[in-house]
């Protein structure tokens, strides 16, 4: 089959399409016939050389895909040859044909198609973890998030909304806050002409954001602190400004915050499969009835990985993008 290799560790030029061996189900493991890949941060930061594959783990980049079930492994009753699928991956995304844990793989909500199906996972299963579960969001809260116009932030805005919260999101643009209202946000706070502190102290009358989602870090680990409501939650996915900061904690204290975050690659498998049961339940029926999709920036096909690769560092994006597979012949 062929796939996406690398020949080192650097810029998006290192990326370039090889041959392998397709590879067979283990128990408990089904085999996908990849039409669509999502691509992600983490794929850029492997590629960088600075997020590299936990162990066990497939090297291939790639932690989403949709496609087809071309085979099972043993102990599967879950799917059959033939289902179309959408699937987290542990790695192993960016290639025609990925082993997976029928755990982490969900079948494609009804009315999505498969290059739909492949920018979900990987965003839908970050954002119920930190947002609903770590974060617990709860309807008539406010929901902050920094990066709105991202897949991350695209899909934490529809699914916050549909799920009863209100929804307060930064980005770097008029056209991003824009596009992010339009998905459903109430408050669109365009950071690089407004203090984010002091608009949302205003939209909640003074109250603060409930729960505040960050992939920034940096200055903005003080500013949340600022920014969060009695008894916040602030959940750090990502540090794009920087991780080490030196800042008054004295606020955690008086207001009673929580301060957590996480990573998803690395969890257990038990996990990923209860996210994945989660999302069944409480996200497919609304996917399936429209009231949200994911939001799709883009679609390149395989053998155009690294100009992918280039938009997604470039920041000039909103939502997701994804690889097309090659026509099989």
């Amino acid at each position: 089959m062929r796939y996406v290799s690398m020949t080192g560790t650097g810029g998006p030029e290192v990326l370039q399409l090889d041959e392998m061996e397709a590879p067979q189900p283990a128990a408990g493991e089904v085999v996908i016939r990849v039409a669509f890949a999502g691509v992600n941060r983490p794929d850029v930061l492997q590629r960088q050389g600075g997020y590299p594959a936990p162990p066990g783990a497939s090297p291939v980049l790639g932690l989403e895909v949709s496609g087809q079930v071309c085979a099972v492994g043993a102990g599967v009753t879950a799917f059959s040859v033939g289902d179309r699928v959408c699937a987290l991956t542990n790695g192993g995304g960016y290639a025609e044909q990925v082993a997976v844990a029928a755990s982490q793989c969900l079948p494609v909500p009804e009315g999505l198609s498969l290059q739909q199906a492949a920018a979900i996972p990987e965003t839908f299963f970050t954002v119920w973890s930190n947002v609903f579960e770590r974060g617990r969001l709860q309807p008539g809260e406010t929901l902050l998030i920094h990066g709105g116009a991202s897949g991350i932030g695209t899909t934490a805005i529809q699914m916050a909304r549909v799920m009863g919260a209100r929804v307060i999101v930064t980005a770097s643009s008029r056209t991003k806050c824009d596009a992010c209202s339009e998905l459903g946000a109430d408050l669109a706070i365009n950071y690089s002409t407004h203090d984010f502190v002091e608009e949302v102290k205003s939209f909640t009358d003074g109250r603060g954001a409930d729960v505040i989602l960050d992939m920034v870090g940096g200055d903005y680990i003080a500013r949340n602190l600022k920014t969060a409501a009695v008894e916040g939650r602030i959940i750090n996915i990502a540090y794009l400004r920087g991780s080490k900061v030196e800042i008054n904690l004295m606020p955690v204290m008086l207001k009673r915050l929580t301060l957590t975050g996480s990573t998803l690659r690395s969890q257990s498998l038990q996990a990923k499969a209860a996210i994945a049961a989660a999302l069944q339940q409480q996200i497919w029926p609304k996917l399936a009835a429209g009231e949200l999709a994911p939001c799709m920036a883009g679609v390149f096909p395989l053998q155009r990985v690294a100009d992918a690769h280039r938009l997604m560092e470039s920041h000039d994006l909103i939502g997701k993008l994804v690889l097309e597979m090659p026509v099989a012949g």
